[in-house]
């Protein structure tokens, strides 16, 4: 009697493990929209702007194209594109942006930073989709012309994350080059704590989009212009909604 109560007691076990299981597998739903496969650098990433390193030349420009917020624009007021690569350390990013005129009109970092010209980098580690305003299952980091960098706090308050992006800017005429590398962190992140960004590797999916906050001489942002296409008539929910991420796919 004792072993056949064992038997059903272990099958029992066995039916909730694959239970828990198949929840695990189908636990994101999240759409895999623009999927970018990226290839991994062999040498390490310099950000100095100058994007000389060999995976800066041979790997292919994506475009920022998409408006979602404000009129349309004319090729001589912007026009940007970008590139990826990564190592196990991070995630790394080239810009190329032509505008027509660069503002920064807040001195503080933490007022308006959208309002200001600025790149906005949407990561979601795990690319598992869903609702990020206040929490850390993604980020929406705003890059400012002077480096500073911010995002949405579980405060509800904008937070300075400037450990977690490393950039450099450089302005020729109109066009900027900006060269980004950008540390990872997962849904465990807590503020104000000690974390350590994820470790990258191979077959890794990542969310991701791109946007750039475009203001030439109004007190509220002019454009803001993103890399992937956004349904519905709200286009602007990257800073909440990061279902409408692209996915990333890292190769070698």
């Amino acid at each position: 009697m004792r072993n056949i109560l064992s038997l059903i007691i272990m099958l029992l076990l066995l039916l909730s493990c694959g239970a828990n299981s198949n929840v695990n597998e189908t636990a994101s739903t999240k759409p895999e929209n623009q999927l970018l496969k990226i290839r991994k650098s062999k040498t390490p990433i310099v950000i100095d702007a100058t994007a000389d390193e060999a995976i800066w030349k041979s790997s292919d420009w994506h475009p920022i194209d998409q408006l979602w917020l404000g009129a349309p624009y004319s090729e001589t007021d912007f026009h940007g594109r970008y590139k990826l690569t990564w190592t196990p350390e991070a995630l790394f990013l080239l810009v190329e942006i032509k505008d027509d005129i660069l503002l920064d009109k807040e001195e503080d970092p933490l007022v308006a930073w959208w309002d200001d010209d600025c790149l906005e980098i949407f990561v979601d580690e795990d690319n598992s989709g869903g609702n990020h305003q206040f929490t850390h299952d993604a980020f929406a980091y705003h890059i400012a012309l002077d480096g500073n960098v911010v995002d949405m706090s579980t405060s509800k308050q904008g937070k300075l994350y400037n450990s977690h992006i490393e950039s450099q800017l450089k302005t020729e005429g109109q066009t900027s080059i900006w060269e980004v590398k950008i540390s990872l962190y997962d849904n465990t992140y807590i503020e104000d704590r000690t974390n350590s960004p994820v470790r990258l590797k191979r077959n890794k999916k990542i969310g991701f989009a791109l946007a750039y906050c475009d203001n030439d001489t109004s007190t509220n942002r002019e454009n803001f212009i993103g890399s992937v296409e956004v349904k519905g008539e709200n286009k602007n929910r990257g800073w909440i909604d990061s279902d409408i991420f692209g996915t990333l796919l890292l190769i070698n």
